[in-house]
């Protein structure tokens, strides 16, 4: 199946997409702060830029994108139809670095936390998931179900 675009397009389109300040970053950014968790964004001194490293914690979280990263079992992670060769290249290349940097921060001592695009969908259960991974019981006595 050929594409819908040419290729003009295909390529102004994809390099669009931005790569920080995306919606599920801002979303789990937002339910950080609303915590009570501060923490500071791109460190580009630590493998992998991770996308919000909370240093009081020792934690950096990486905000996946199911297709980017490639999310097991997810139908969000999904090889296009056209270009197959070089998109399954490319995607597959993105996984195997994320598994290096999150290798690279767990051996200089740092806490790896990675949050999928489909995971954020219900705000609820983004906050008991966030309050669980940070192990902050006294902040998940002040949430609501």
């Amino acid at each position: 199946m050929s594409d819908i675009v040419d290729p003009a397009t295909r390529s102004r389109m994809m390099s669009r997409i931005r790569n920080r300040d995306t919606a599920p970053e801002m979303a789990v950014r937002r339910e950080l702060h609303g915590l009570g968790i501060r923490y500071r964004l791109h460190n580009g001194k630590l493998p992998g830029r991770p996308d919000i490293v909370i240093g009081r914690l020792h934690t950096v979280i990486f905000v996946h994108g199911c297709y980017w990263h490639r999310h097991p079992g997810c139908r969000l992670a999904y090889i296009p139809k056209s270009n197959v060769e070089f998109w399954q290249s490319k995607l597959e290349g993105n996984a195997i670095r994320d598994a290096q940097n999150q290798a690279r921060l767990v051996a200089l001592g740092w806490r790896v936390i990675v949050i999928w695009e489909c995971e954020i969908r219900n705000r609820a259960t983004l906050r008991e998931r966030l309050v669980k991974l940070l192990a902050m019981e006294s902040v998940a006595d002040g949430i609501t179900e």
